[in-house]
């Protein structure tokens, strides 16, 4: 049986899915995001876009030439046509300073440190750390996220994501079940430190009435429902969650440590992508993880602009991807 199409209006363009449970490719550079933004049925082509992203996870364009103001009404307007709470806006990282030229909704993600390496100096040697979804220390985290690369390596540099649908999908139902309704503190000190390091101040307000403070923790569901697609999603991330709520110490560091596994050694459920110069990837942070390659010595540089969401929760009444879709789940 072959797989359903999300692709809406934007079925007219050549496109083709990466891996089977996440990721969606546009690899004509002439489908231009600035085209879809200008067209008469922007609206359409975009609402289709921020369907298409929210199933499969994450979707690469090739070789755009968005400019940045594009690029941060492209974010809004995902969020927007997708139906996010009117009071959520494009994020402004705690760290994101008031004298960059780019302006505080815009965060450099850059190899020599900042907001993708705070700890530049306290790097794990087990790549399998860098696993997280933006913002989640967040009380409204991010729906979309754009990252546009326009200085790369020779080679290296992949970033990869994992689809938090299909770690979902891959636990028994048993485990399911023990998950659903638990809740889990997520927090970015690490952001605070830096903050302290570099004599800056933290961003306050950050794009939602609800993200304000320099107390950089919250509570979220450890399964959360996707409002676009309806689907159930395993929420948690090696990057930002520090502990389940309703668990003893020791079970929460079990629980979090074998979730962290399930999500890094599943390649199956990832999809890596090689950038090339000015490629675009736009991915939903409520059902995807992801992590950079850090196999490289040279220079490495994108602007990555955040939509704000909705607050995180669990509608025990939705379904898994896998269910819905009548997809066959995997025997262990």
């Amino acid at each position: 049986m072959a797989p359903p199409s999300f692709l809406g209006s934007l079925s007219s363009f050549e496109s083709y899915d990466t891996t089977p449970h996440v990721g969606t490719t546009f690899p004509d550079k002439s489908v231009q995001l600035s085209k879809l933004l200008a067209a008469p049925d922007s609206d359409q082509l975009i609402k289709d876009l921020a369907t298409l992203v929210s199933h499969r996870g994450v979707v690469f364009f090739t070789d755009q030439d968005l400019d940045i103001e594009q690029q941060k009404v492209l974010a809004t307007r995902l969020g927007e046509l997708s139906g996010k709470p009117k009071t959520s806006k494009l994020h402004k990282h705690p760290i994101s300073e008031e004298t960059s030229e780019l302006g505080t909704e815009v965060s450099v993600i850059s190899s020599v440190g900042g907001i993708a390496r705070p700890d530049i100096t306290e790097r794990s040697t087990r790549a399998s750390t860098g696993w997280h979804s933006d913002i989640s220390f967040e009380p409204v985290p991010s729906d979309y996220a754009i990252l546009k690369i326009h200085t790369l390596p020779e080679v290296g540099g992949d970033t990869l994501w994992a689809s938090g649908y299909e770690a979902y999908d891959r636990l028994s139902p048993v485990y399911k079940k023990f998950l659903e309704g638990l809740t889990a503190v997520h927090n970015a000190d690490v952001f605070t430190r830096y903050a302290e390091r570099k004599g800056i101040k933290i961003q306050d307000p950050r794009g939602a009435p609800e993200n304000t403070g320099s107390d950089l923790t919250t509570i979220h569901p450890v399964v959360r429902t996707n409002p676009v697609t309806g689907f159930k999603s395993l929420y948690v991330n090696r990057g930002f969650t520090k502990r389940i709520v309703e668990l003893t110490l020791d079970e929460s560091t079990d629980v979090l440590n074998y979730l962290e596994h399930h999500v890094s050694e599943n390649h199956d459920l990832q999809v890596r992508y090689r950038w090339r110069k000015n490629d675009i990837a736009i991915w939903d942070n409520r059902v995807t993880l992801h992590t950079a390659t850090f196999d490289y010595e040279a220079l490495r540089t994108g602007n990555r602009v955040v939509s704000l969401g909705e607050k995180p929760y669990f509608d025990p009444n939705s379904k898994s991807r896998r269910e819905v879709l009548g997809l066959k789940v995997p025997v262990a």
